[in-house]
């Protein structure tokens, strides 16, 4: 690089290091891309089992010509040879690779290592197993998620659960917003709150400590068609006369240990909780689990949305922060191959419709449709054309009500903004909430109780490194 060339930045280093990676695969070689933690490349080249493997001539251009296009996102080790280094097959065959170009003809494939610090579970889409350890079926699992805070995820939560466990099914919320607890107070009514939560769980889970948490506890409102509304809240009451050092727990959560990564043990949790209610008087496993994630590009919502969950309902306003937000989480699941395992799991909730003589319902909706469908065309474009036009894929066309970007609405009712929840026990069955939340029930009550998924040939959460 001269001092006239411009400084490769991020955005420019992935392409640069892909479009290399072809030449070489062009040239009959297995190619495996690793990229670390500050977003530098290494070229591994697999010559090592071929009698023409790469000359010294070949390797010092390739060399060469990686080092000036990546500038400083060039490796410390810009190429390897397997013929020349014997790397371990836990990084040579590791199954965090994506493959990036498939293997055609006389020419390589060429596959993507990448190691980051947070949020690498994005990039990997799998289907929770039907049932666990070859037993009984497990519970149907939504996750509730929102780009942005602040979109009445939470609120929504609440209402459907009560919804669904009036329609005489076992239902169990799970508040996995660790940062920002809000869905127990608004169902736990008149109950006891127990004395352990999520956060206790994955605290204790890391050292083998976990057994005998008290993590469940039943809602206080009581269900119609003997249904039952259990929650496992990510703050639990503590022990009397110990403090909850709530936050000193809160800043070890996320640590990878050995044999206990995060997402292993959030998936662990989210079993156990399962598990208490069965444990408990109801006998019997939750048929529905609402799982409350935290908002943002973050590990707890990459592993809900990614592993834990049969379906997601992604919630939004439309506004730029919305669309711009999940544009760039869409781009990382099309950029990694993922299109066509994730968007089976998706479902735009548009929250907070205004509906007045200045701007009606049907405007709004139609605004949101119209930017739904723009930005899950990420996803769509990024299938194969017969999945995409496939009788049992369905149509990503923009009028198509049941695409996952038609938006399921929830109308603005200013009436819940700033509510006391504890001094206004019966809100939810007050007139204008019921109103707001009409359409949206209708819609996802049927959603969540369709059945698990079918198998779409991802990998299974016991499949997983």
């Amino acid at each position: 690089m001269t001092l006239h060339d411009a400084p490769v930045r991020f955005d420019e280093a992935r392409p640069a290091a892909v479009a290399l990676a072809r030449e070489v695969a062009a040239a009959g070689f297995d190619v495996l891309l690793i990229r670390d933690v500050l977003g530098r490349f290494s070229l591994v080249v697999d010559d090592g089992e071929r009698d023409d493997g790469a000359s010294a001539g070949q390797a010092e251009r390739w060399r060469e010509s990686f080092t000036r296009r990546l500038g400083r996102y060039s490796g410390d080790r810009p190429l390897v040879l397997t013929s020349v280094t014997r790397l371990p097959k836990t990084l040579t065959a590791s199954p965090r690779t994506l493959e990036v170009v498939a293997a055609t003809g006389t020419a390589g494939a060429v596959r993507l290592l990448d190691n980051t610090v947070v949020g690498e579970e994005w990039s990997h889409v799998t289907t929770p197993p039907a049932a666990e350890n070859g037993g009984a079926s497990r519970p149907r699992r939504t996750a509730l998620y929102g780009f942005k805070g602040g979109v009445g995820r939470t609120t929504a939560a609440a209402v459907l659960a009560r919804r669904l466990a009036d329609e005489g099914l076992i239902v169990l919320v799970l508040d996995l917003d660790l940062e920002s607890p809000g869905v127990s107070p608004l169902l736990l009514g008149d109950g006891t709150l127990c004395t352990h939560g999520v956060v206790d769980h994955l605290v204790e889970s890391a050292l083998g400590n976990a057994d005998g948490l008290e993590i469940v506890v039943r809602s206080g409102y009581t269900p119609r068609n003997r249904g039952e509304l259990w929650i496992a809240p990510a703050r639990g009451a503590g022990t009397e006369g110990v403090p909850n050092a709530y936050v000193d727990k809160l800043n070890r959560v996320y640590a990878d240990t050995e044999g206990a990564r995060f997402s292993d043990r959030l998936a662990a949790t989210v079993r156990a909780c399962e598990e208490a209610v069965e444990r408990s008087d109801s006998g019997r496993l939750p048929d529905v689990v609402l799982l409350d994630s935290r908002a943002g590009i973050h590990d707890v919502a990459a592993v809900t949305i990614s592993h834990l969950c049969d379906y997601a309902l992604l919630f939004g306003a439309d506004n730029d922060q919305t669309w711009s937000g999940y544009r760039d989480l869409f781009e990382a699941w099309a950029a990694s191959g993922q299109a066509p395992a994730i968007r089976q799991k998706l479902r735009m909730v548009a929250s907070m419709v205004p509906d007045s003589v200045h701007y009606s319902k049907d405007t709004h909706l139609w605004s949101f449709r119209q930017n739904a469908h723009m930005t899950f065309s990420i996803l769509y474009d990024s299938l194969a054309p017969d999945e995409v036009a496939g009788a049992t894929e369905g149509s990503w066309d923009l009028d198509d009500d049941d695409a996952p970007h038609s938006p399921i609405p929830i109308l603005f009712e200013p009436g819940l903004v700033g509510m006391n929840v504890p001094r206004s026990p019966d809100w939810q069955e007050r007139a204008f909430v019921e109103a707001a939340y009409r359409d949206f029930l209708d819609t996802a009550v049927p959603l969540i109780l369709a059945g698990p998924a079918e198998d779409s040939g991802t990998e299974s959460e016991d499949d997983r490194p």
